[in-house]
């Protein structure tokens, strides 16, 4: 039983009841250690470092024993690594790419030369990293972008820094893109530094190894524990970081404010090339750097890890804003920002100009990824949440590094053309045309209210199929939460809103601007139904329509509509009313004008909205009785008594009167929505009727 360990700068998450079951599987314990290493972005980030083992195996063409080697393959993620997500090759076939490797101009011919020495069929991409690991002969291999290496590695004198805290137990490698060559460098590094536990890469990360998966794990631990000891130990010598505190960031919840009204300026600036999807954080290390003396110093330098810049772009955008400033005129503060972002892309097309070589791929978006606004956080950008999030994540990591780097001597970026090297490499330029073609609603928000009920959670779905983030509202959350924490927050998310509250509106306006950056599609889906004669309907039951159908829909509109012309990305409103806003029929006085004035306020919208690129459309659904919550109790009793049939007798009544014969459910309704704001791209002011063909309900 191996003896638990305490450390104070990693988590220490091996637990030996679970190693135990996978008994002497070393590549289930190599996925294994992979998994928990990746669990803390201490220890690397999201989809950085990878991770090896090797294995004897029965070769099928021979019979005989062969060393395999197992390591996580391109675009893989250590902490999600799966068997599926390895590569396994022949490490005598791997290590005989010497023999035909002619220098650093054959670098990106390598990695084809890697597909013939695979052993396992069903193997992932080897990526640009698997000589680095088939070079060194260790049984079980990390290599990893710990914050704190990489700090020591982006020192000035990081190499001295290494020889201090590690003597001769540890190597040294100076920066060298990834690939076959630096593979011949860190072999060589060994045999001239025999009994090393592990290598330290300039500007890059850490290799260490061992025996068995457990000694690797220990030994990747041990090493990154005695480097944050002994950068906080500077640090604390130092007494300050970033030169100090320039300036107080705003208390928690007005940084959270001013967040919510600057993101959809923000995204709509960032978006001049394709939609981009935000995120925003105010993580402590962030606030220390922003506000910090050195940030106009350090933030130009850029990130030294390639993972990170990758990521990121070289170097971020900082507003030169103060953190209180008056907000509520979006228009006047985007027009402030865009001279700001506009030598941005000067910049970077600078940076391309100047370090293109003749076969570098044509120019990539030239917008910021990370934008920092000292006093209130971070905002990161690009083509979906998951990116924008892990962008934010990298860039915290490259403070980091900032932090450490500069605590223990002086921060080093990589030059730039090293840096354009790695961006513009066209190996990464191959990766990126793999990427499967996006979806049609890619890179859109959608905000819908009754997220909860039938319809709305069908709409939310769907949209989400089509590649759509979708923020799910409701009175009740309870009907959503379990299947939107399934979906995942990079995808949707749900909050509690009562569409008559205008405090609500606004809240959930802000916090759809927070979790993604700003706001494209509003469908307004909250509804209930009541059945009465004009008799029996009450002054109650009249408002309580007006106030969710009409007035709801009113409040959605006109505080939607702050956010999309911040963005000046048009934007698409559909609002689900009913055949009963049409045709007149008894007992529903109520509700019918409720439904009419929902479809005539759509027509009005798209009148006043057309200019701006706003498409406003309506949606009628009639008798979905299967899966929609307004069928429930009263109403179902009050249409059913208004036929004169059961209740139990609706859905065959309502499929039967219609002219196809068809049970109408929320999916019908959903693929609607999905119609207008997915397909029918220039259509506005229009009615689409899902009802089964209801003659006295056509539009027309």
């Amino acid at each position: 039983m191996n003896m638990i360990k305490t450390f104070k700068y990693v988590n220490y998450l091996w637990d030996d009841s679970k190693a135990d079951k996978l008994g002497d599987d070393q590549v289930g314990l190599f996925l294994y250690r992979s998994n928990i290493l990746g669990a803390d972005l201490r220890i690397t980030n999201y989809g950085g470092g990878n991770t090896s083992c090797k294995t004897i195996e029965i070769d099928p063409l021979t019979g005989k024993d062969t060393e395999v080697m197992w390591v996580k393959g391109s675009g893989g993620d250590i902490g999600t690594l799966k068997r599926k997500g390895i590569a396994g090759l022949y490490v005598d076939r791997l290590r005989s790419l010497k023999n035909r490797y002619k220098g650093l101009d054959q670098e990106d011919e390598m990695v084809g030369l890697f597909y013939h020495c695979i052993y396992d069929l069903q193997s992932a991409a080897p990526s640009i990293d698997t000589p680095l690991h088939g070079m060194l002969p260790f049984k079980h291999i990390d290599h990893l972008h710990p914050d704190a290496l990489i700090a020591i590695a982006a020192a000035k004198d990081g190499e001295a820094i290494t020889k201090e805290i590690w003597g001769d137990t540890m190597g040294w490698v100076p920066w060298q893109r990834p690939g076959f060559d630096l593979g011949l460098q860190l072999e060589e590094c060994l045999a001239k530094n025999p009994g090393i536990r592990g290598i330290i890469l300039g500007s890059h990360g850490l290799f260490t190894w061992g025996d068995t998966s457990y000694e690797c794990y220990m030994n990747s631990l041990e090493v990154i524990e005695q480097a944050s000891a002994y950068i906080e130990k500077k640090i604390a010598e130092n007494g300050h970081v970033f030169g100090g505190k320039k300036l107080d960031s705003l208390p928690s919840e007005q940084r959270s404010a001013q967040a919510a009204k600057m993101a959809p300026i923000l995204r709509g600036l960032c978006s001049s090339e394709a939609p981009m999807i935000g995120h925003f954080t105010d993580d402590k290390n962030v606030l220390e750097f922003i506000n910090s003396h050195d940030l106009e110093r350090l933030a130009p330098l850029g990130t030294s890890c390639p993972d990170h810049f990758l990521r990121t772009k070289i170097m971020p955008l900082v507003l030169d804003l103060p953190a209180d400033m008056d907000l509520a005129d979006g228009g006047m503060v985007r027009t402030k920002l865009e001279d700001a972002f506009q030598a941005y892309r000067s910049s970077y097309a600078e940076y391309y100009e100047t370090c293109k070589k003749s076969n570098s791929p044509a120019m990539r978006d030239p917008n910021p990824v990370i934008i920092l606004w000292p006093g209130v956080g971070l905002f990161s950008f690009s083509k979906n949440k998951q990116t924008a999030r892990v962008a934010s994540e990298f860039y915290i990591n490259a403070i980091n590094v900032m932090r450490g780097a500069e605590a223990i001597s002086e921060y080093t970026a990589l030059p730039r053309q090293e840096a354009f090297d790695i961006e513009y490499w066209l190996l990464e330029e191959a990766k990126l045309k793999r990427m499967p073609a996006e979806k049609p609603l890619s890179r859109k928000i959608a905000l819908i209210t009754g997220g909860g009920g039938g319809i709305g959670k069908a709409i939310g779905e769907k949209l989400i199929e089509q590649g759509a983030n979708v923020v799910f509202t409701d009175l009740s959350l309870d009907s959503i939460n379990g299947s939107v924490k399934e979906i995942g927050s990079d995808t949707a998310i749900s909050l509690s809103c009562n569409v008559t509250s205008e405090s609500d509106i606004k809240n959930v306006m802000d916090q759809t601007c927070l979790a993604y950056g700003g706001l494209d599609i509003i469908v307004h889906s909250a509804g209930l139904a009541i059945s009465k004669s004009l008799t029996d309907t009450q002054n109650v039951d009249w408002d309580l329509l007006q106030d969710v159908l009409v007035k709801g829909q009113f409040m959605l509109a006109k505080h939607g509509m702050e956010i999309l012309r911040k963005q000046k990305m048009g934007g698409n409103i559909v609002n689900i009313a009913s055949k009963n806003g049409l045709v007149a029929g008894p007992n529903n006085v109520a509700y019918g004008t409720a439904k009419a004035a929902q479809q005539h306020m759509s027509r009005l919208l798209a009148a006043e909205l057309g200019e701006e690129k706003v498409r406003v459309n309506t949606v009628n659904p009639d008798g979905v009785i299967i899966g929609s919550k307004i069928w429930e109790g009263e109403w179902a009793e009050g249409r059913a008594k208004a036929y004169g049939i059961t209740v139990d007798e609706l859905p065959a009544h309502y499929a039967k009167r219609n002219l196809l014969n068809e049970i109408i459910r929320p999916d019908d309704i959903a693929d609607a929505v999905f119609a207008l704001v997915g397909i029918l791209k220039k259509s506005t002011g229009n009615t689409i009727n899902v009802d089964g063909g209801m003659a006295n309900a056509f539009v027309r």
